[in-house]
């Protein structure tokens, strides 16, 4: 049986995977400058889907990094970020869509450029979506990893950092986890030209427990104990 996987994701491309609980997904910028979305579902439920404010207001953050936890709105904890060597994850900033993309880059479709076309995160996660029966009205605010994003004191948003060269992150996934990711540009990357930086992916099929560091605040512990409850509930 394979326990592992391995693979990369090139500039503007998208996917969709079940990740099963106690499996592990890490990411790795390989060239430095990658942004990633990525939105979660519950495969068995796809009425639950992440939850941007409630799992930055839990746990009275603004930034996501090592021992923070991805919550769905149902108060479950789909993943844990069990390490992380690049200390900051946004999840106000959203995904860019075709007109802010062509804005700034400038339209190129598929058919006229093939691998080399514009693609835009909004988009990318529709096509991943459309694959489970859903659609616009299922779009949530997504996390970007690997994005620092700050706010002044206008309350301006601003990206600051966007990946460095062997950045990774690791999440430990608490329950099924349908993932979507797409390897388009950040919405507020100030880039001149499209990015062209590839993900390299790595799934470890070895079940764990989230991290000892996932659970040192008791909003996470309150929310492992829901996890418990819905796999009790599954079990009958």
């Amino acid at each position: 049986m394979i326990r592992s996987y391995q693979t990369q994701l090139p500039a503007g491309a998208h996917w969709s995977l079940l990740m099963r609980s106690g499996s592990a997904l890490q990411l790795t910028d390989l060239e430095g400058g990658v942004n990633v979305g990525m939105l979660m579902y519950n495969p068995n439920n796809l009425l639950e889907r992440y939850n941007a404010p409630d799992s930055l207001k839990c746990q009275h953050t603004f930034r996501l990094t090592a021992g923070h936890c991805l919550y769905s709105d149902m108060g479950r904890i789909f993943c844990g970020i069990e390490q992380d060597s690049f200390g900051w994850h946004e999840t106000v900033c959203g995904a860019a869509n075709a007109q802010h993309v062509a804005a700034q880059f400038g339209a190129r479709d598929y058919q006229q450029a093939r691998n080399d076309w514009h693609q835009n995160g909004y988009d990318s996660f529709l096509v991943e979506l459309a694959k489970y029966g859903l659609g616009k009205r299922d779009m949530a605010c997504c996390v970007n990893f690997f994005a620092e994003v700050t706010t002044g004191n206008d309350g301006e948003l601003k990206l600051v950092r966007q990946g460095e060269p062997g950045a990774q992150v690791t999440l430990r996934f608490a329950m099924d986890t349908l993932v979507l990711l797409h390897t388009c540009p950040h919405p507020l990357t100030a880039a001149s030209h499209y990015p062209r930086h590839p993900l390299g992916i790595m799934i470890d099929g070895e079940s764990a427990p989230l991290p000892e560091i996932c659970l040192q605040r008791d909003e996470n512990q309150r929310g492992l104990r829901n996890n418990a409850l819905y796999h009790l509930g599954a079990q009958f």
